[in-house]
């Protein structure tokens, strides 16, 4: 029985790597634009300020199940950062960007929590490999992206052109969809209201930590 588990386990382990091997993180980032301050805390897409977000259950990194209510109860108030995925490099440097700023949030009582359309094992690979102390969230059935409103869809004809990239975004989410999120930040208070809101129209430009720490010290106010 226990040669049994032991098998069992070895081969769970052994199906996540090869899973792994089929997506890397991308070796080189660009340089990320920073949001105009007159454009910083806008959205056209995305609940808005004053809206509480319905409840929903998604998957951490480890493939264990997380709720919003939860996580605002133990971690609020929480900065929900959604992210297009593990193969965006722009991506790649906010979510660097955020695991080095993570003392100042931290020194603010601020959790920031990571949502993207990736399976938990690319989420885990970006936790790892960016050493990221707070909660990345897998969310390739669409439940966080639909109860915050910022799904984007992206065409046949984008997708093909990924793949000439070696971007397969069914490998990614391990779902046939090809829905991701639009670069969207909230934050949420412990009762799920939102307090703040900015949507990336352009994902090559997001909002910096430096701007983010001033709303933060400066909200309320």
């Amino acid at each position: 029985m226990k040669r049994f588990v032991y098998l069992a386990g070895l081969l769970a382990c052994l199906s996540g790597l090869a899973q792994a091997q089929d997506i890397k993180l991308p070796e080189r980032l660009p340089e990320l634009s920073v949001t105009d301050e007159s454009a910083l805390g806008t959205a056209d897409s995305g609940v808005k300020p004053g809206a509480k977000v319905a409840d929903f259950s998604v998957l951490d990194h480890k493939g264990s199940p997380v709720s919003l209510e939860a996580l605002a109860k133990d971690k609020a108030p929480l900065l929900v950062i959604f992210y297009r995925g593990g193969w965006c490099p722009y991506c790649n440097v906010q979510i660097r960007q955020l695991a080095e700023a993570w003392p100042e949030f931290e020194k603010r009582g601020v959790t920031p929590v990571l949502v993207s359309v990736d399976k938990p094992d690319a989420s885990a690979m970006a936790k790892a490999t960016y050493e990221i102390p707070f909660p990345v969230l897998s969310d390739p059935d669409l439940k966080a992206h639909e109860a915050f409103d910022v799904i984007i869809e992206i065409d046949d004809a984008t997708a093909e052109k990924y793949k000439t990239y070696g971007i397969v975004l069914e490998d990614w989410s391990g779902r046939d969809h090809h829905k991701i999120a639009a670069p969207g930040i909230f934050l949420l208070d412990k009762a799920g209201t939102v307090e703040w809101a900015h949507v990336s129209k352009d994902y090559k430009t997001r909002p910096s930590v430096e701007q983010l720490l001033n709303m933060l010290d400066n909200r309320g106010q």
